[in-house]
């Protein structure tokens, strides 16, 4: 609730002090008083009243100087004054020019005094309000700069992290403020290895910018499947890859997912090949998908990490993406056994990997049984 308006009185004649709070105490106001200019000046450093009435002839500092003392201080410079005067024209001209806004002659009526108040007091109470509105707009203004600050820094540290990490990864980072998904853990993943056949002899005979240019038409087609499926890419190694499911985001189709993409990876390069073909450039997908057990965290040094998976299954996946022939997609027998329902797939054999000392019961998927998936 608003508080009664606050009024100080100024005049050195306590007759005069009586009479205007014998006017102004009975019709709701409160009244603040002062015997001097100096008193009046140390009162409004302590206090804020509504409006300022003050005689012009007092010893010492008169009003004139009071009230140029008053606009002078920012803290006051809009306070309403009202000056009480016994004399003419010449006293409002100065009264005017050291900054009163309204005048009360001697001897005063009562009616006018009291409409000058409250006129001054409403005025008043609309400038407090605005200069209230002002400073809540300015703290909104600043909170939205420092949200934009937020939002800006967030959107960095969002970019930096997808530099250096997975996408899910810096996402869940970033939803979460935890990061202690970046420390090491055990996880059974299934990993997806592919890479170009023929891309070695390409970039031997090839224009750089050629090599360039179809590197970026064969990364950018896989980073778009790859966020599609939802995988989690781990690295770009020139024109091979490796992808894992079912870290850091579980998934409980990981091998099915992991065909899927395969499939699909060899379909858009198929498309790509084919412009390829036509500049004189012979190349073709190769892959290898392998499911197990991984340790998967944050390698690297202070200065540049990258978050990775060790373990067998992926030098088992990138194996079989290496004996792959082209267009070929090869895979181990836990991951056909559990996309087996839904794929076309055929035994190739028991194949002797480099770094495994037992053969690997390997499958060759060619594609979707199109009648269960859509069944």
């Amino acid at each position: 609730m608003t508080s009664d308006p606050l009024i100080l009185v100024v005049d050195d004649l306590a007759p005069n002090v009586r009479l205007l709070e014998a006017v102004l105490s009975p019709r709701g106001f409160r009244v603040a008083t002062a015997s001097s200019g100096e008193e009046a000046l140390d009162v409004l450093s302590k206090e804020y009243p509504d409006v300022v009435l003050l005689d012009i002839l007092m010893p010492g500092m008169d009003g004139y100087e009071v009230c140029r003392r008053i606009r002078e201080d920012p803290g006051t410079a809009f306070l309403p004054v009202i000056m009480i005067t016994a004399s003419g024209e010449q006293e409002k001209i100065r009264a005017i020019e050291s900054g009163a806004d309204d005048f009360v002659n001697k001897p005063f009526d009562q009616a006018e005094l009291l409409a000058r108040v409250r006129s001054l007091v409403r005025v008043k109470r609309y400038h407090d309000t605005i200069q209230q509105q002002a400073g809540e707009l300015a703290r909104w203004n600043r909170e939205l700069e420092q949200r934009v600050q937020d939002q800006i820094e967030q959107l960095d540290r969002v970019s930096r992290l997808r530099r250096f990490l997975p996408a899910q990864l810096a996402d869940l980072i970033i939803s979460s403020g935890d990061e202690s998904f970046l420390n090491a853990h055990r996880r059974e993943i299934t990993v997806v290895c592919c890479d170009l056949r023929g891309f070695t002899g390409f970039a031997e005979t090839a224009e750089p910018e050629d090599v360039w240019e179809i590197l970026g038409e064969y990364n950018g087609a896989m980073g778009d499947l790859i966020g599609r499926f939802e995988g989690t890419l781990e690295r770009f190694t020139g024109d091979g890859l490796v992808v894992f499911f079912n870290d850091p985001i579980p998934c409980d189709d990981a091998p099915m997912r992991s065909v899927r993409m395969a499939l699909a990876m060899r379909q858009r390069v198929q498309e790509l090949a084919d412009g390829w073909q036509r500049r004189g450039h012979e190349l073709a997908l190769g892959a290898g998908i392998a499911q197990g057990y991984a340790t998967l965290g944050r390698i690297g040094y202070s200065d540049r990490f990258e978050y990775a998976s060790v373990g067998s299954v992926t030098n088992q996946a990138a194996r079989l993406c290496a004996e792959a022939a082209p267009w070929q997609i090869l895979v181990t027998q836990r991951v056909n056994g559990a996309a087996e329902e839904l794929v076309v797939s055929r035994l190739v054999g028991e194949l002797s990997l480099r770094g495994f000392s037992r053969p690997i019961r390997t499958f060759e998927v060619s594609g979707l049984d199109s009648a269960k998936v859509t069944s």
